[in-house]
């Protein structure tokens, strides 16, 4: 198990507002999947930031031809590399 550090716990407003999407688009992605890393606290949501940067980097592409390999909508999983 990886240990807790200390980065930044952000709620679930907060990462919407850090990644730029909407808080409703961050529920759709803890349900459907292709969510950053959560942490689910009774009824609370929290994300860590340096989750966040990982998922937005995870995303990072170079030109279109890379871009056309990632899912068209945020709640789909990016599927892993072709070998």
């Amino acid at each position: 198990m990886s240990h807790i550090n200390d980065d930044p716990m952000l709620d679930a407003q907060e990462a919407a507002r850090f990644l730029g999407v909407a808080v409703a688009t961050m529920a759709k992605m803890r349900c459907k999947g292709g969510s950053p890393t959560f942490f689910k606290l009774g009824r609370r949501i929290g994300y860590r930031r340096s989750d966040l940067i990982g998922w937005l980097q995870a995303r990072r592409v170079r030109n279109t031809t890379e871009a056309a390999r990632m899912p068209r909508r945020l709640t789909d999983p990016i599927a892993p590399p072709a070998k």
